[in-house]
């Protein structure tokens, strides 16, 4: 007869709740702990939402294998260790995965019509019978721990679930029905190519004048857009919110926090990562910090298993079920994983303020419901290394700390960065999560937010990144986010009437704006660069189509808006921690040209290969401590 690896074949009934021993009581009185300890961590409970086992296993005082041991005993429960006997691969189809990802627990054995079911929360075992009564089967339960749960879970449902994570997102509101029409879109390229050059041989003055007032209306958009929130940046007053009564503990119990740390060929940053991470103030038996690997993915698992992790962290391998290898895939599949009621997606170079999680509970304790994500402002820590690295924190300063709060102000819709990110659970799972197939997810998920009905707000707790200080690399990164804002103005933009019904006019011109005015307005510059040719005395297409006025009106336009982008930058790094940059504002014209050969690498790879995702190398500098601490109100 084989081993099945049991004790009994059918588990002692429990004790009711009533003459149940405390699982800290069994602690103490077993020597795992110290009746002071005990104590220490029933008072941490009280404003903490953890299971006790939790906080004494971030306190270090016990192992995961203790509170099993434990719950075990408490529960009279077999214990069974996953790792060494381990779910048959036919036990999947006795439970779903996604009741296994609710329940925390895992089918393990059968026994005729019992299954055995490895939870390790044996005392909410009685809404898993509740929630899978069928007729004829029984369900008992077994302890294992947390971790080989998880881990079981992946292994038996993990393609299923990988295949979930790549479709999550509604058709109508992804870009992956795109996939495999490649075709279409490169004759649709060859046709305007062919029109274009057929024009230009035939009308070539006309041709470049209606291509240059094409290339002015989109600088029009971005120009007024920018002149506006400019304006409401420095003149419109935002009432700051009240302080929530959060930081009293003895009031309100702080949630679980997860966040997301995806990881691609990663060698360098493990190390520090968790260095920065292990700064956070915020309890860390509340903190569920999971780094995101891919299958196959050797170089970011082996620096991993090199690394000792606390016991916060946690690693989850996303298996390859397809093609599509790309970081909203991964942020989907983790997320299934995820225990907290509030999920952080932050970036493999990040360092975060050390107290930015409590910051972000406390806004959502007292936020409106309708408030689904804060968005927290994004800053480089090497803006010395490079003249690129000093013009990308001018760029990023221009963005986050002038255009961006003007853009909330005026009640537009707030395009999300990568990271930096924190949502209410329960609306982010109810839009989804991420469009898998999107290069650019965080700002196609700012405009589902928005288009759903819910809001994103900015909040002044800043996350120090690694920029890009090479060329090269900086254009691979800049065609993505290009590549990405082209790809969501054409899924948003399928309905165009359904799109401004639910956002209203103004924010649906924003969408035209911020999106594909910003694309266009890179694709068109080397058309605005021909206005040069007056100051070698050459004589410009539009004077012969349109006069000398019409000349010295749009070379006074475009000048204007150099002047106003530089401006703007001039603001946002004007403060103490970025006074150093104020020299370099002025080179930014010279510094966008390299966003034109990203432009037209994105329009090439948009044409070939949409979903490619053109991996950014991150650890090639590495920040100071970051424990800068700012008082938690949105954006001034």
């Amino acid at each position: 007869m084989s081993n099945l690896g049991l004790e009994f074949l059918a588990p002692t009934p429990a004790r009711t709740s009533e003459n149940r021993v405390p699982i800290g009581r069994i602690l103490v009185d077993t020597g795992v702990i110290q009746q002071q300890h005990l104590e220490h961590a029933l008072a941490e409970q009280r404003y903490c939402d953890a299971p006790l086992g939790e906080l004494l296993i971030a306190r270090h005082l016990i192992t995961e294998d203790d509170v099993a041991q434990a719950l075990a005993a408490q529960y009279h429960l077999q214990l069974v260790d996953l790792n060494q006997t381990p779910p048959k691969p036919d036990m999947s189809s006795h439970l779903t995965a996604l009741d296994c990802l609710k329940f925390s627990v895992v089918p393990w054995r059968k026994l005729g019509k019992t299954i055995l079911v490895a939870t390790d929360q044996p005392d909410r075992f009685s809404d898993v019978v509740d929630s899978l009564a069928r007729i004829g089967i029984s369900y008992l339960p077994v302890v294992a721990k947390k971790t080989q749960i998880k881990h079981q879970i992946s292994t038996l449902y993990g393609q299923e679930l990988a295949r979930r994570a790549a479709s999550r997102v509604a058709s109508d509101e992804s870009c992956r029905s795109w996939q495999g029409r490649s075709y279409r879109r490169s004759g649709w390229a060859l046709l305007t190519a062919v029109i274009l050059a057929s024009l230009s041989v035939s009308q070539p003055a006309w041709t470049f004048t209606v291509l240059i007032l094409g290339a002015l209306l989109t600088s029009i958009m971005t120009v007024t857009l920018r002149s506006l929130a400019f304006f409401a940046k420095t003149f419109l007053s935002t009432p700051l919110q009240k302080p929530s009564q959060l930081c009293h503990r003895s009031a309100t119990r702080l949630p679980k926090v997860s966040v997301l740390v995806p990881l691609l060929h990663e060698e360098e940053i493990a190390t520090a990562l968790i260095a920065r991470l292990s700064r956070l103030n915020y309890p860390k038996a509340l903190l569920q910090i999971v780094l995101v690997l891919e299958e196959g993915d050797t170089m970011t698992r082996d620096t991993i298993a090199r690394t000792a992790l606390p016991s916060w962290f946690e690693v989850i391998e996303v298996p390859q079920a397809g093609p599509l290898r790309t970081k909203p895939r991964a942020l989907n599949y983790a997320l299934d994983f995820c225990s907290g009621s509030i999920i952080g997606v932050w970036d493999a170079e990040d360092a975060p303020e050390t107290d930015q999680i409590d910051r972000i509970v406390e806004y959502f304790a007292q936020a409106p419901d309708d408030v689904a994500c804060v968005q927290g402002v994004l800053d480089y820590y090497n803006a010395r290394t490079s003249w690129i690295s000093r013009c990308f924190t001018i760029e990023y300063a221009s963005w986050w700390r002038v255009v961006l709060p003007g853009i909330a102000r005026l009640g537009m819709i707030i395009p999300l960065g990568g990271t930096t990110l924190f949502f209410r659970r329960d609306i982010l799972e109810r839009l989804c999560g991420w469009d898998a197939h999107n290069v650019t997810e965080d700002a196609d998920l700012g405009v589902r937010l928005a288009r759903h009905g819910f809001k994103t707000v900015l909040m002044s707790t800043v996350t120090y990144e690694e920029a890009n200080f090479r060329a090269w690399p900086w254009i691979k990164q800049r065609s993505r986010w290009l590549k990405g804002f082209l790809i969501t103005w054409c899924v948003h933009m399928r309905h165009p009437r359904r799109l401004i019904k639910e956002v209203g006019v103004i924010r649906f011109i924003g969408i035209q704006t911020l999106f594909f005015a910003t694309f266009s307005q890179f694709i068109a510059a080397p058309l605005l660069w021909s206005f040069c040719l007056t100051f070698a005395g050459m004589a410009h297409p539009i004077e012969t189509t349109l006069g000398t006025g019409a000349l010295m009106g749009l070379f006074s336009f475009f000048v204007f808006a150099e002047f106003l982008n530089i401006s703007i930058a001039l603001k946002a790094v004007s403060g103490t921690e970025h006074r150093h940059l104020l020299p370099w504002a002025i080179t930014l014209p010279i510094y966008f040209i390299l966003g034109t050969f990203a432009a037209y690498k994105a329009l090439y790879e948009f044409v070939l290969m949409p979903f490619y995702w053109d991996k950014t190398q991150h650890g090639l500098s590495q920040p100071p401590c970051v424990s800068r601490q700012k008082p938690s109100t949105p954006l001034p």
